[in-house]
């Protein structure tokens, strides 16, 4: 299944992408794509559901984050071979993790805020898992229980503000309108292998990020697993697993980043395609 929200900001509905391609009404069964609508039971019930006879949602309506606001929104870093590579870091021994502010959640379509002050606006299209069930110390060999499904995710980023205003990453990550999700969260039954993805990144028209999950350090079960023994991860939270090479402050000669009016499109195979304007903050 393919379960999106849509409507107005702070009034989002629950739906469903149907496989005629219109988006369905889920309200007669679920309040919210939230951590109740995505527990295994819960799942059941809506893949049991004869998507046909589900309401047509009308026009073009706007959709938001594809589950509701999550109490954990975990990022990895550097989690790519070929990410860590270009940056001239070495390869993580152990998984790097930091949260982005919840501010900055948004629609997948949503225009993205370019922060005042800003100078070295990035891109980074990810992975993301959405948990279904609530993971505390859970052993690799269990970690794919906790999970509900995937979407895509792009890690906005503000280099300057990440490496070079003191602190951690977070001032670089948690900017308004930084966490675009969706469109939709694909069930995991329909994704038969997370670390087989392509995934990819286009800034007006130039396509940047050309990746793949393969070059993934730790893979899914491996930062489900790891993450849980650090931070307790509750039905509806996301993981946006890292990014493959080809980000804006990457790029050789000159970097690249981002400006006013420019128009980022991402997405990974099977999960969906994203489309962000750069706007004045």
């Amino acid at each position: 299944m393919k379960l999106l929200r849509y409507g107005p900001a702070g009034a989002e509905k629950p739906g469903l992408f149907a496989n005629d391609g219109t988006i369905r009404d889920l309200s007669a069964y679920v309040r919210d794509i939230d951590g109740f609508a995505l527990s295994d039971a819960s799942l059941a019930m809506l893949a049991g559901i004869d998507w046909e006879k589900l309401p047509v949602v009308q026009g073009n309506p706007r959709l938001g984050p594809c589950v509701a606001r999550p109490v954990n929104y975990v990022c990895i870093g550097l989690n790519y071979a070929d990410h860590a590579a270009e940056t001239g870091n070495p390869i993580p021994k152990e998984p790097i993790i930091f949260l982005k502010s919840l501010s900055a959640f948004n629609g997948p379509n949503d225009d993205v805020k370019l922060p005042r002050g800003s100078v070295k606006l990035d891109w980074e299209v990810e992975l993301g898992v959405v948990i279904g069930k609530l993971a505390r110390y859970v052993p690799e060999n269990e970690a794919m229980d906790h999970v509900a499904g995937y979407c895509v995710c792009n890690d906005v980023s503000e280099r300057d503000f990440q490496t070079n205003r003191g602190g951690t990453w977070d001032k670089g990550k948690g900017c308004e309108t930084f966490g675009p999700t969706g469109p939709w969260m694909v069930t995991k039954d329909e994704v038969s292998d997370p670390q087989d993805l392509p995934l990819w990144t286009e800034v007006n028209g130039k396509r940047y990020q050309d990746g793949s999950t393969q070059t993934m350090i730790f893979g899914v079960r491996a930062l489900v697993s790891y993450v849980s023994h650090f931070i307790t991860l509750y039905p509806g939270d996301v993981i946006a697993t890292g990014t493959p090479p080809g980000v804006g402050a990457g790029i050789k000669p000159e970097p690249v980043f981002l400006k006013e009016g420019d128009v980022m499109r991402l997405g990974i195979e099977g999960l969906g395609i994203q489309t962000q304007r750069i706007v004045a903050g």
